[in-house]
């Protein structure tokens, strides 16, 4: 068994065979709990799997790869209404530095956007 460290990615850690802890029977949990979330834990604790996790669960481009993704987890026999329903677009801001006066914070993020837009 191979485990995924460092790697954030849950199409990667399905599809490449890495050990992953099983945790979409929250989902819907996560559903019934409002429309604005906000994931506070430590570095290095997991926020941005989930999220990877999240994008694959509801992008409407991964409907053909549902089995496949999540045929053999928690959710995968039972899943929600709201399951590949949504166009999800992906940004990474840590690529955005932070540092200057807001008119270069701004230009950077503006900058960031036009890059990884398609």
């Amino acid at each position: 068994m191979k485990f995924p460290y460092g790697i954030a990615d849950f199409y990667k850690i399905i599809t490449a065979g890495y050990f992953y802890a099983d945790r979409t029977n929250h989902i819907p949990v996560i559903e019934d709990a409002g429309e604005q979330l906000l994931f506070l834990r430590p570095r290095r604790f997991g926020k941005s799997l989930l999220l990877s996790m999240l994008e694959n669960y509801y992008d409407l481009a991964k409907t053909d790869e549902f089995d496949r993704l999540f045929g053999h987890l928690a959710i995968g026999p039972e899943p929600t209404l709201k399951h590949n329903q949504y166009f999800v677009l992906k940004w990474d801001f840590s690529a955005v530095d932070p540092s200057g006066d807001a008119e270069q914070i701004r230009n950077a993020l503006h900058g960031h956007i036009n890059d990884v837009w398609p």
